[in-house]
């Protein structure tokens, strides 16, 4: 999918998506303050689309107004979102001094940042998250996209296959590093939460690739020594690929099935040293005062969740388990690097 805005005059806002099926009319339904007002089919046809050979016939571009979506110009929030999937198209808030440029978060943790977003994203016109779960084709227009002037995008991407984008002097990339064994101790227990929905054949689909890794962790118990190294022994295929120095697949590799190989390590840390903000987890005061600053952003400093005391034993047990050290020997280097680098200077 692919999409564009054109412009937006208050009264009317234009655009197109084209849809992945070449076939299809695309659709848009547009919200207005968090109510969904209408549904409009895109009825203008662009040659050029067509020509490029996006669409069969270039009908892709939409018009909306007031007669379709009363309220349109005097609405403080308008969005429109593509109805087939659900993207974000386009959101205009009525937001006071909205930071200019494009700011990205890399999630380096299977469990997005929740305190980030909340503490940043209404400073933006446009917000997209886990960008990492989108298209090739729409990252690259979210990144691409020259309307998007004010936009924060946070999401788990494997960051050297769009490090490219990232050039201009109004991105800022920013990005905070997890402890790897306090990472490794996450990713177990949360595919342990969704082993239930692994074995239900109705709803396993939503895990993906994940569901005989979700399954297979349904027999073990981790607060029993032998049995945890059982598991590591026994590792299907999709959790190996999960648990396995993650980090370093995100900063070094350019595909997420890509080998890992320890020549990637060191792309890795070439990659995350041309990384705007990097920070650890250890230090995130240090980390989120350091992107207020650079924003402009005059705000108290959030506190980021708590660790659980679950995921912190776990963590301490696979600190002392040998194939634990092996798997995670590239992101434990990286990580070590990061923190020694913040700690020596931040002070609280």
């Amino acid at each position: 999918m692919r999409f564009y805005v054109d412009y937006d005059l208050g009264h009317t806002i234009r655009g197109w998506v084209v849809p992945d099926n070449p076939l299809a009319i695309s659709r848009v339904f547009v919200a207005l303050d968090g109510r969904r007002v209408a549904e409009v089919p895109a009825a203008i046809t662009d040659q050029a689309i067509r020509a490029n050979g996006w669409h069969s016939t270039g009908q892709c571009v939409f018009e909306i107004t007031e007669v379709q979506a009363p309220g349109l110009e005097q609405a403080r929030r308008v969005e429109i979102f593509d109805t087939d999937t659900n993207v974000l198209i386009y959101r205009r808030a009525k937001i006071e001094n909205p930071i200019q440029g494009k700011v990205l978060l890399v999630d380096t943790s299977i469990n997005a940042d929740s305190v980030i977003q909340a503490a940043i994203f209404d400073r933006f016109q446009q917000c997209y998250f886990g960008i990492g779960k989108l298209p090739d084709e729409i990252l690259r227009v979210l990144f691409e996209s020259p309307w998007l002037t004010s936009s924060f995008l946070s999401g788990a991407i494997v960051v050297p296959r769009y490090e490219g984008f990232f050039i201009s002097e109004n991105f800022l990339t920013t990005a905070l590093v997890h402890d790897p064994y306090v990472e490794m101790a996450t990713r177990l227990l949360w595919l342990k939460a969704r082993t239930a929905v692994a074995i239900d054949p109705v709803q396993n689909w939503r895990l993906g690739r994940l569901t005989e890794a979700a399954a297979f962790v349904a027999d073990y118990n981790f607060d029993d020594p032998r049995a945890l190294k059982r598991f590591f022994r026994m590792l299907p295929e999709s959790a190996y690929h999960l648990l396995y120095n993650p980090l370093t697949r995100q900063f070094g590799t350019r595909l997420p099935d890509d080998r890992l190989q320890p020549g990637n390590s060191i792309v890795a840390i070439e990659i995350l040293a041309r990384v705007g903000i990097v920070g650890h987890r250890d230090f995130f005061e240090a980390f989120i005062t350091t992107v207020f600053d650079r924003l402009g952003i005059d705000a108290p400093i959030p506190v980021p969740e708590p660790i659980s005391a679950e995921v912190l034993r776990l963590a301490e047990r696979l600190k002392s388990l040998k194939v634990a050290q092996e798997m995670l020997v590239f992101d434990v280097a990286m990580a070590d690097a990061v923190r020694d680098a913040v700690s020596k200077g931040w002070t609280s």
